[in-house]
């Protein structure tokens, strides 16, 4: 798994924290690794993006950008509002696939879902996938409504011969309520794939040093964890 790409159900499920997450965890058990954001939108020339707070998360990664956008929107809309050319998807896989020879693991995390778009032709992460042929992580919130939304991602990789690896739940809350511990087990169900992991709440607000000893622990064996979906699901009574 040389490249792995990371899409969110949506925006705000804790998408960067969990690409942190398995950078440390990767970095942690001896793999170089790269994180390469495809488009990164809302932040200024001079502001830390996504791929540098999961450096400043992680540890020794090598952060990178295809392209970077003022406006807080999709990659395509903050484009043409900065009268600037998109991002394309082959870019991104130019990018990643250069990283891939320099690194043991590159992970290529998206913005917002998995369709939005980057381009006026819909290019998205999805497309950044295939061209790649590489397996695709998907973060889901823990709460009422992430069903269908994970669902949706799921079927809409599979209808594309894309290999959903897993789900990882972007923050799970201290005091979880019925939905949330049912999701434990329905998430899998919905997605056709395995649980790999769950953040506590608030894990990016962590200092480094705690964050990077910690997330193995949030992460099943598959990234690098030691995490358990069943002696989970036994804890948290889901």
């Amino acid at each position: 798994m040389p490249v792995l790409v990371i899409t969110g159900t949506g925006t705000e499920v804790g998408k960067t924290v969990a690409t942190a997450a398995v950078a440390a965890a990767a970095l942690a058990a001896g793999r170089s690794v790269a994180v390469l954001k495809a488009a990164q939108t809302g932040v200024g020339p001079d502001e830390r993006g996504d791929a540098q707070e999961v450096a400043r998360l992680a540890g020794a990664v090598t952060a990178a950008e295809v392209a970077r956008f003022p406006d807080p929107l999709a990659p395509g809309t903050a484009a043409r509002r900065a009268g600037r050319a998109p991002v394309r998807p082959g870019e991104v896989a130019e990018a990643a696939g250069k990283l891939a020879t320099e690194h043991d693991l590159v992970l290529v995390e998206g913005a917002g879902g998995l369709l939005v778009r980057f381009d006026e032709e819909g290019g998205s992460l999805a497309d950044v996938a295939a061209l790649l042929s590489a397996p695709v992580l998907v973060v889901a919130s823990a709460g009422l409504g992430t069903l269908n939304t994970t669902e949706l991602t799921a079927r809409e990789l599979g209808a594309r011969g894309l290999e959903t690896v897993g789900v990882v739940i972007g923050s799970w809350p201290g005091e979880p309520d019925l939905a949330s511990r049912c999701n434990v087990a329905d998430l899998p169900a919905v997605s056709g794939a395995p649980l790999l992991g769950a953040l506590p709440a608030g894990a990016g607000a962590l200092a480094p040093a705690a964050f990077r000893s910690a997330a193995p622990h949030w992460l099943a064996p598959r990234l690098h964890g030691t995490w358990d979906a069943e002696a989970f699901r036994a804890r948290e009574g889901a």
